[in-house]
């Protein structure tokens, strides 16, 4: 597909309608954060996506956009159910329902510095991580798994795994209603099984960071942030399971699509429609993956706060827990008029309500959904909050997006000069292995400043809090 990119100003880019686009691309993002490495295919993925049946207004692509799986990451697309909307699991990914939790602590920086080996050393060994390692859950049997595939973190604080007030804080109020547990295959149970509480491997972390600026005040002293305060933030999702979910769906919808007369541009897009028997199976096993990222992250949340109490004899509040990773079906106001209900996927995109929505917890609702911008190790993060009239169906970015290949990090990075760099910036990093975590050098990502910078000016999201970090466990 000839891909036509036209400037629509500094901050944002129009991929022109041609060929079997049924909409056009909208890239938002400034020229100088869009891929670049040869080869890379994240732009003519944004095409792609628009080709896609009952697709409504554009394709989007976030400003940290980069290669994915059919989809790119950062990539956002609503379907009209109505009018053969479809879904499609490489619009979701292979870690459903992957996030980020925030959580403030009862301490400032200054208190908390010499303490912090002592903390990070009791974390390392407390926090499971790595591929296909354990989890801090054993479970009782297959009955207990089915039980946080319909409750997540709600079912994990029905078990004594947290306080009430952190179903206030998070999104969907910590589960997701409609999870059809039948429609989850039995090699997924079981790759899923022994991994609740645990943070997996890749650009997964734990992380803990102080307040290092505030950009809004009123909505910063109304999440409990103000400069030097102590936060830990976790970024983890389904591990094993959803990504078992994924595959074996997309198999399922590769084998049927072409009977609902479907044609895609890429297998990797292998798609059915929302309202039809296997669109309705996968949303199914997509809500249990979803379910079991909210408990896994809940898992992780009270073990920190096990450990922080231990080490500093300080507590951890929930600030919010948000996914970048789902389809989510939502009503959407286009020019005024109701809109059919929508199929929205994003993808390496966070959800960001606006200020006074329905959906939102009361302390929050007129401040706007908390956004979480993770960086990398040795950078920052950003906390942003939900802005009126977002025409990317109220989404935002998700983190600072790879510039380089995993492959790449790795020819590039040594992990002596890796720790060197950390040790530099005084971050204290207790990783699973060190060569694995030069995939994750700051060097292989966006300047995450930039991202933010982006997403702002297109009315995205309103920055709240810089992040920086302190200590970092990786996988």
């Amino acid at each position: 597909m000839d891909i036509r990119l036209v400037a629509e100003g500094p901050w944002r880019f129009r991929i022109e309608q041609t060929g079997a686009m049924r909409a056009p691309g909208v890239v938002l993002s400034p020229r100088e954060l869009l891929p670049d490495e040869p080869g890379d295919q994240a732009l003519q993925q944004v095409a792609n996506v628009a080709t896609l049946p009952g697709i409504v207004r554009a394709s989007y692509a976030m400003p940290d956009i980069h290669w994915g799986y059919g989809f790119p990451i950062g990539g956002v697309a609503a379907t009209d159910i109505a009018h053969g909307g479809v879904i499609s699991p490489g619009g979701v990914g292979f870690d459903i329902s992957c996030g980020v939790r925030l959580l403030t602590a009862h301490v400032d920086r200054t208190a908390l510095l010499p303490k912090l080996p002592v903390l990070m050393d009791r974390l390392d060994v407390m926090i499971p991580r790595g591929l296909g390692r354990g989890g801090l859950w054993h479970l009782a049997g297959r009955a207990q798994l089915h039980e946080i595939l319909c409750g997540g973190a709600r079912y994990a604080i029905e078990q004594g795994r947290g306080v009430p007030r952190d179903l206030e804080r998070c999104e969907d109020g910590g589960a997701v209603d409609d999870a059809d547990v039948t429609q989850v295959g039995e090699r997924a149970l079981e790759r899923g099984a022994g991994q609740v509480g645990s943070l997996g491997s890749a650009n997964h972390f734990l992380e803990v960071q102080a307040v290092d600026a505030i950009y809004d005040e009123p909505c910063a002293r109304a999440f409990g942030l103000r400069p030097g305060l102590v936060c830990v933030m976790i970024h983890c999702g389904s591990r094993g399971l959803g990504h078992q979910i994924c595959a074996d769906h997309v198999r399922a919808m590769d084998t049927v699509m072409r009977r609902y007369g479907i044609e895609v541009p890429d297998p990797q897009l292998a798609c059915v429609p929302v309202d039809s028997p296997e669109g309705r199976a996968y949303l199914g096993a997509m809500a249990a993956a979803a379910n079991f990222a909210r408990a896994n992250r809940q898992l992780l949340a009270e073990a920190a706060r096990s450990v922080f109490l231990e080490a500093t004899g300080a507590g951890l509040d929930l600030l919010y827990d948000v996914s970048h990773n789902l389809a989510k079906l939502e009503r959407h106001t286009d020019n005024g008029a109701a809109q059919h209900l929508l199929c929205i996927h994003r993808k390496g995109a966070t959800r960001t309500l606006p200020p006074g929505h329905p959906d939102l917890p009361d302390a929050l609702r007129p401040l706007g959904q908390p956004v979480f911008v993770p960086g990398t190790m040795g950078t920052a993060s950003y906390v942003m909050t939900g802005s009126t009239g977002n025409r990317a169906f109220d989404s935002c970015c998700h983190g600072a997006g790879r510039v380089w290949s995993r492959h790449r990090a790795h020819r590039e990075m040594s992990a002596g000069q890796l720790r060197r760099e950390l040790v530099d910036a005084g971050v204290a990093v207790r990783p699973a292995s060190w060569r694995s975590i030069t995939e994750e050098a700051p060097e292989a990502y966006k300047d995450v400043d930039a991202v933010v910078r982006a997403s702002e000016h297109n009315n995205l999201g309103r920055l709240v809090a810089r992040l920086v970090p302190l200590g970092v466990l990786k996988g």
